[in-house]
């Protein structure tokens, strides 16, 4: 796995939106569905892989610390000036690796793989890739998508899932989560051979439009109907969310299009918060004729003409 940060294409220092931003770049570039070049699907897992990490604070620090791979997956650590088996290439303390491999010590007469010897069978059976002393390689990957709703990705609750075959799954929305974003499940994927492992399921978010709220990252949109009489003498206002209606007050001579933030009523984010909701006034005029509204619509009129 290459670096994350040149997968994506962003600095080292680039902020949790930046590599937000180009992640969405790369899927929407690369996605299977809309890109039929063959390379695409391994482009697309690349850079979703590469949000795996870097689009998760925990596992950023990890990575730029050493503590973990392109893949997120722990480094190997401690074999730094491995010695001690008996002088390798002719020289005292050292390791002879060209002899191990062959199956032998540096006198020839071990018998047998010295990293079995050192790491187990485990070693041995590893996949590695196909090879002398090696198992077999593991299963496929396999692709699946999951269509949720806001109020889904809002919620903690697990969502049943059929993966190609017919084996059923429940799965957690994971916090932060975008549209088009694949997650990895591991293991659930194609099955390998004898003392192999699985491939993963490869599970692409598709989150559908919603009636009321527009999605921007964490925060969402709503616009919310104004009486006319509410917008001219303030008062409370009843503002739709995912998990039900709030109150909020609006002041006297609101205009419509004004926005009002609403903080922690939108969707959850990485780290645990939540984002805004933002909602947007839309005066509305009376269905039935209004005589006074009329007569004082028509004074202002008279007033500006008069002053023009």
């Amino acid at each position: 796995m290459r670096n994350p940060y040149d997968v994506l294409g962003v600095p080292k220092g680039a902020s949790e939106a930046e590599v937000k931003k180009a992640f969405r770049k790369l899927a929407k570039a690369y996605h299977p569905d809309s890109n039929k070049d063959p390379k695409a699907k391994e482009r697309f897992a690349e850079a979703n892989t590469a949000y795996e990490v870097l689009g998760d604070k925990d596992k950023r620090g990890q990575f730029d610390r050493g503590e973990i791979d392109g893949d997120g997956k722990p480094r190997a650590t401690g074999f730094e000036g491995f010695s001690g088996f008996g002088g390798g290439r002719g020289g005292p303390g050292g390791f002879d690796f060209e002899n191990a491999q062959r199956g032998r010590g540096p006198a020839g007469g071990m018998g047998e793989d010295i990293f079995s010897t050192l790491f187990g069978e485990a070693f041995r059976a590893g996949g590695a890739g196909p090879g002398p002393g090696r198992g077999p390689a593991r299963g496929e990957d396999v692709a699946a998508e999951l269509s949720v709703t806001l109020e889904q990705v809002a919620s903690d609750e697990k969502l049943r899932l059929t993966l190609p075959g017919g084996r059923g799954v429940d799965v957690m929305i994971p916090k932060g989560v975008v549209d088009g974003q694949t997650i990895r499940l591991r293991g659930l994927g194609g099955g390998g051979g004898p003392r192999s492992e699985p491939g993963d399921a490869l599970l692409t978010i598709r989150i559908k439009p919603h009636d009321r709220f527009k999605a921007e990252g964490a925060d969402l949109r709503v616009t919310v109907d104004l009486a006319l009489e509410d917008a001219v003498l303030g008062g409370a206002l009843r503002v739709p969310t995912l998990t039900g209606a709030v109150e909020m007050k609006i002041p006297a001579m609101t205009s419509s299009g004004r926005s009002f933030r609403l903080r922690g009523k939108g969707l959850p984010k990485k780290d645990g918060a939540r984002g805004d909701l933002i909602a947007t006034t839309a005066i509305v005029l009376p269905a039935d004729a209004d005589a006074a509204l009329a007569d004082y619509a028509r004074q202002r009129r008279e007033a500006k003409a008069g002053t023009a």
